[in-house]
């Protein structure tokens, strides 16, 4: 169960970050300490998380679905996205091929260059999160151009 809730607390904290600590606070109408008590990893906070109302509304303003993806995966569901996002505009399966391509290579530049010294840091680890993240932000837009295309 602690495993879970690091979990959740980590996409908690990134979907904060994503959003920006003010603009978090001023669209959930949380302070910045009760928000950084969501994400906590400390003892008296341990059985402390964002509800679900207040998940919703910062999704609304991030640029991924951090938590609601967490959820997912913590399931075994995938999910769909938002049509409007920045790669949705692409003219089809062509350029999600192209598209992944290029996602890919940067993501084992990051390996690369993360496991140079035979060590992968936290720094490194979350740089090779945020590359695996956009990675998977293109699969999902391919899987829904092929989709479109099969009728």
């Amino acid at each position: 169960m602690a495993g879970l809730q690091t979990y959740l607390k980590k996409h908690t904290e990134a979907l904060v970050k994503d959003v920006g600590i003010e603009a978090a606070c001023e669209i959930s109408g949380k302070s910045k300490a009760t928000l950084g008590r969501y994400y906590s990893d400390a003892a008296e906070h341990t059985d402390r998380f964002m509800p679900v109302d207040t998940v919703a509304q910062l999704e609304a303003a991030s640029s991924y679905p951090h938590v609601t993806s967490a959820l997912a995966e913590l399931s075994g569901s995938a999910l769909s996205h938002d049509p409007d996002r920045k790669n949705a505009d692409s003219s089809g399966v062509n350029s999600d091929v192209i598209a992944l391509s290029q996602r890919f290579a940067m993501l084992m530049g990051e390996y690369q260059q993360s496991i140079e010294d035979g060590v992968i840091s936290i720094n490194e680890a979350k740089r090779l999160l945020r590359e695996t993240v956009a990675l998977q932000k293109v699969l999902i837009d391919m899987k829904l151009h092929l989709e479109e295309e099969a009728g």
